[in-house]
C-alpha cells in the first residue's frame, strides 16, 4: 500500500491527497473519474463476482473506453494476485517504502 500511495504522491504532486486516498478514498478530493475508478477497484478487489454491467457503464460515463476498463481490471486483478501471494508467503515486499514514509512524516 505504501508504494501505491507514494506513486500517487509523486504523480499528483499532492502529498495530502495521497494520504487522504490511502485512508479513505471516498472522502478524498478526487476528480469524479478518479473516484469512480477507485470505487470500481474496491468492488473488484472485495467482491469481483458482484460487478455488474451498471458498474462498467459508470466508468464509461466518466469517459473510460472499453480498453481503459480492461486495463483497469487487469491492473486491479494483478495487484490483488501479487498481494495475496505475498501475504500467503509472509513476504514484506516494500520495507524501503515504509522506511521512506517514516522520514516524510
Amino acid at each position: 500500500m505504501e508504494a501505491h500511495g507514494e506513486d500517487l504522491r509523486v504523480e499528483s504532486g499532492d502529498a495530502k491527497l495521497a494520504e487522504h486516498v490511502k485512508h479513505n478514498y471516498l472522502q478524498a478530493n478526487l476528480p469524479a473519474r478518479g473516484k469512480a475508478l477507485a470505487k470500481f477497484a474496491d468492488l473488484v478487489t472485495r467482491t469481483p463476482a458482484a460487478v455488474r454491467k451498471e458498474d462498467v457503464d459508470t466508468l464509461r460515463m466518466h469517459g473510460l473506453s472499453d480498453r481503459d476498463i480492461l486495463d483497469a481490471v487487469e491492473v486491479i486483478a494483478y495487484f490483488n494476485y501479487i498481494n495475496r501471494v505475498a501475504d500467503a508467503l509472509g513476504i514484506d515486499p516494500e520495507p524501503e517504502m515504509r522506511e521512506a514514509s517514516k522520514h516524510r512524516k
